[in-house]
């Protein structure tokens, strides 16, 4: 066995173990809970709420778009925080330091991300499932293609995630990186059709991946009879897959180059210097 090899064998077994350890950190499973509790109590009071001028359960069209929301959401911000908090607590300064250790870190956190992500549609949808009969109209194949679009959204999110990671400069800066993913949401048609917003809206919500995501998810388990509020009256999947291969394209190009300005710059001077500057925030 190379040590490529190893390394990539390592990092899976990596990620492995932090996703176990999320399932027994009581204060990642209550965040889990706060939120399948919030959003299904959310729609709650949308059950007798309709499309516009359709007679669909608006409850029903939220569900795909909120979960590709969280794939857009998670993707960004969970990746771009791992690498945050891994470089303030020296954990990255260790992988480099180990042959191919940088390759396994991120086999590491992309499985446990990849993990979690699979988790939390889970969680959420089994409950939708039982409460809106509409979703997932093809039944097998409906599922197939949510996981066709649940894996292009990761591979469309993930790396434009690290790539943002390798660019912010402590943990306290994922907020610069929160408030834009969340003001995307509002202009992406999560919670409501986006053919409601102004058209220079929605010419802006269409060139983010949460827009498209939302859609897909929309393709996978919606009927047609929900087309009537879409933009064309299509679930357009030529254009989904298109712009999220864009997406993936440019994070696979932004990332490793990142990456590798990222890493070299680490060293233990830089290392004290920032635990530094932390206590002297703290004093």
């Amino acid at each position: 066995m190379n040590a490529r090899t190893s390394a990539l064998r390592s990092g899976v077994a990596r990620g492995w173990i932090e996703f176990k350890q999320t399932w027994t950190n009581a204060d990642d499973v209550l965040g889990q809970l706060v939120f399948v509790v919030l959003f299904l109590g959310t729609l709650f009071f949308m059950r007798n709420a309709t499309l516009p001028g359709t007679s669909f359960s608006l409850g029903a069209a939220t569900v795909p778009g909120v979960l590709g929301a969280g794939i857009v959401f998670n993707g960004l911000t969970a990746a771009a925080g791992y690498l945050a908090v891994d470089r303030e607590d020296g954990t990255l300064l260790r992988a480099k330091a180990t042959p191919n250790g940088m390759l396994g870190y991120l086999v590491g956190k992309t499985t446990a991300l990849s993990l979690a992500q699979l988790t939390s549609i889970f969680v959420v949808l089994v409950p939708c499932l039982f409460a809106f009969s509409v979703l997932a109209p093809d039944g097998l194949w409906s599922y197939l293609h949510l996981l066709g679009v649940l894996v292009l959204g990761m591979v469309a999110t993930m790396p434009i995630g690290a790539a943002l990671g390798a660019l912010t400069s402590s943990p306290r800066a994922i907020g610069l990186i929160t408030l834009p993913v969340m003001g995307m949401g509002a202009i992406s048609g999560i919670f409501y059709p986006i053919t409601s917003l102004p058209g220079w809206l929605q010419d802006v919500g269409q060139v983010f991946p949460m827009y498209w995501l939302g859609l897909g998810m929309r393709s996978a388990l919606l009927p047609d009879s929900a087309l009537a509020v879409e933009i064309g009256h299509s679930w357009r999947p030529v254009a989904t897959l298109a712009v999220l291969l864009a997406w993936a394209a440019a994070g696979f190009a932004l990332a490793p180059i990142l990456l590798r300005r990222m890493a070299r710059r680490e060293a233990g001077s830089s290392l004290a210097e920032r635990r530094q500057k932390a206590m002297q925030r703290v004093g």
